[in-house]
């Protein structure tokens, strides 16, 4: 008996469930976060009110609201002030309940003054989405019912659980706690898996936050973001412009001394810089630590994963009891003292805001001299690599 405008078999209703879920997903990733966030791309006057007009539908989320939260998200990540960093609040607490935590974000006025700049403001947006956002959910219920009858009741739950689960859930909690990460970004974000799909490519979550004002989330020639393939068909058609991508790295042949160009890439590509700093010295530290085992310096469970782990953080982000084990392991190693130190005095040249470019530059000099000089092989190695930057 067919209740609804519409009769399908059961898995057509699976299909346009997960249809509709996928046309929020595309609005959030495409909309709310790469256009209206991050300014990253420009959208068609008609293509960004229809992904207004269809998250008011489908989850009743106020553009200001959502563009405040996830810049504030950015600006103070992983500190207290995070609205959803499960580094602070758990990832139980984020991934279960993550729509709350947004909720209460929202209600904050200050962060919506200070972050919700350039988010749209007309008449619609004054009248009918921000004063009317549980309406737009209530419309779609009733919109489901009528063309599906009862299970269209289905579609909809389906649909009101969707982003809180992989938005307000994975991504903010999985995404800043388990994965894997492309790029040592000051930050805990990782990527969950190389195909975005499901979640439009927000799965590629270290990547965004390395390179925050990128329209496209892939970056390594294996990862899939769908919802740069949606913004590149929509550009062929001019319903987009792609203001901003993640820079590429270029090689060049080894100069004799950095200068300023090669300090500008270095500084561009900063996070690329440090995450093939790490894999430079992975077989100089492993071999130091297995030495130190071998001559009963240190445990037997003690493995190359913990010291990498702190090369990818500041000083300031290990936790005490992390900080008190590198303590006891540098002071074991002088090899390894050298390598850490040697990090930390790399991150320290780009965070020098106050200095001028020639003294970034004379820092930077100095740095390679000391590499070179510092008998670790690795060490030297990157220092030539260093001087390949373009």
């Amino acid at each position: 008996m067919q209740l609804g405008l519409i009769d399908l078999p059961w898995w057509g209703y699976v299909v346009v469930a997960l249809g509709l879920t996928h046309i929020t997903i595309a609005a959030v990733t495409i909309f709310l976060h790469r256009s209206q966030a991050h300014r990253a791309v420009d959208l068609h006057p008609v293509v960004s009110h229809f992904f207004r007009f269809w998250l008011w539908l489908t989850s009743g989320m106020v553009t200001k609201e959502w563009v405040s939260i996830h810049r504030k998200h950015h600006a103070k990540c992983e500190t207290a002030e995070d609205p959803h960093s499960p580094q602070t609040r758990g990832i139980k607490k984020v991934f279960w309940e993550g729509s709350e935590l947004y909720r209460a974000e929202a209600k904050v006025a200050e962060t919506l003054e200070k972050y919700g700049h350039g988010t749209p403001d007309d008449w619609i947006e004054r009248n009918v989405y921000s004063p009317h956002s549980a309406k737009g959910i209530m419309l779609m219920m009733a919109i489901n019912i009528v063309l599906f009858g009862p299970l269209g009741l289905t579609i909809w739950a389906v649909q009101m659980a969707w982003i809180p689960v992989t938005a307000a859930g994975i991504i903010n909690g999985i995404g800043h706690y388990w994965g894997y990460r492309n790029f040592a970004s000051e930050d805990a974000s990782t990527n969950i898996l190389p195909w975005g799909i499901l979640i439009g490519g927000e799965e590629l979550h270290n990547n965004h936050h390395a390179y925050g004002t990128s329209a496209r989330l892939s970056n390594k020639w294996y990862e899939f973001d769908i919802g740069w393939l949606y913004i590149k068909l929509m550009s062929y058609v001019g319903l987009a412009t792609v203001r901003k991508l993640a820079p590429t790295v270029k090689w060049q042949p080894a100069k004799p001394l950095c200068d300023l160009d090669t300090l500008q890439a270095i500084i561009t590509h900063r996070y690329d810089v440090m995450t093939r700093f790490v894999k430079s010295v992975r077989a100089d530290s492993m071999a130091e630590i297995a030495k130190l085992k071998a001559s009963a310096n240190l445990p037997q469970n003690w493995n190359f994963d913990s010291f990498r782990r702190w090369l990818h953080k500041e000083p300031t982000q290990l936790a005490a009891a992390d900080k008190a084990e590198l303590d006891t392991l540098l002071g074991k190693s002088e090899r390894l003292q050298t390598v850490y130190r040697m990090r930390q005095e790399l991150a320290a040249i780009w965070s020098r805001s106050t200095a001028s470019r020639e003294q970034l530059l004379e820092q930077l000099q100095a740095w390679c001299r000391r590499a070179e000089d510092s008998g670790i092989q690795s060490l030297k190695e990157f220092s030539v690599r260093l001087r390949r930057y373009a």
